[in-house]
């Protein structure tokens, strides 16, 4: 692990309304942290409720206290009722983060269609309704950013993540799309693509320290990939720096280009 990073002071942030899917733990938490920071109001659902309120708790005490909705992405009736919730009560949403997604890994043969089902709905479709949800308070206030979070897994050919793979892939599209529809109303739609970042679930999962070396290995930059250097984009991405940033993919993944 290398310095903790400094990030950049984006003054256009604060104030900003902020919505983060996923946000209770790893790059999500991540996210949440960096917002906050800013002095942006911000707002994440989870479905880990816990780490969540946890997470809430230990940013209180700046500008704004992150706000925890506890959700399942999955169900459409109830992230609809929350985000409604949220402007509301606080306003449109002028900041959407759709970072939630699950890697679970498959075998081919093993796929059911519930399976199926159930990995796009978890890595793919929240993505678009909560894109379809916000779109109208952005579009009235004259502009707003919406990014969109793909992997680096679909571009490596990663074995054992055809679904996730799959859902990952359409997420680039979905935000060419989104982009090109949306721009019209000065919304900026982006996709941050990591690459692997240690997160405590990924620790813990899937990567012991003679994979984590290879992964090194495969980088130009042979350097961990923190959470922080993909909250550093997101910021940017986010801020009137990149005004003039749509439709595009950002990669921040050391330059990992495989074995």
């Amino acid at each position: 692990m290398g310095q903790p990073l400094v990030y950049a002071s984006y003054p256009d942030l604060a104030d900003k309304r902020v919505l983060i899917t996923g946000g209770g733990t790893g790059i999500g938490a991540g996210i949440v942290d960096a917002f906050v920071k800013q002095g942006a109001q911000v707002f994440f659902i989870d479905i880990a409720a816990e780490a969540s309120k946890e997470l809430a708790e230990s940013l209180k005490g700046g500008k704004h206290a992150p706000v925890f909705y506890h959700c399942d992405l999955t169900d459409l009736k109830a992230l609809s009722s929350v985000i409604a919730q949220i402007e509301k009560d606080y306003g449109a949403i002028e900041v959407l983060i759709n970072n939630a997604a699950n890697d679970h890994r498959h075998q081919v043969q093993d796929v059911t269609e519930k399976y199926w089902d159930d990995s796009l709905a978890v890595n793919l479709r929240h993505q678009f309704f909560c894109a379809q949800a916000v779109a109208p308070g952005m579009k009235k206030a004259g502009g707003g950013v919406i990014l969109n979070f793909g992997s680096i897994s679909w571009h490596l050919a990663l074995p054992d993540l055809t679904l996730y793979m799959t859902a990952k892939a359409a997420i680039e599209g979905l935000t060419r799309g989104l982009a090109r529809d949306l721009g019209k109303d000065g919304i900026r739609v982006n996709c941050v693509v990591p690459g692997s970042v240690l997160t405590p679930k990924q620790k813990a999962l899937w990567h012991d320290e003679e994979g984590s070396q290879a992964i090194l290995a495969s980088q130009v930059l042979p350097q961990t990939v923190e959470t922080e250097d993909i909250a550093a984009m997101v910021l940017f991405l986010s801020s009137d720096n990149a005004r003039r940033c749509s439709g595009r993919d950002y990669f921040v993944d050391a330059g990992w280009y495989g074995a």
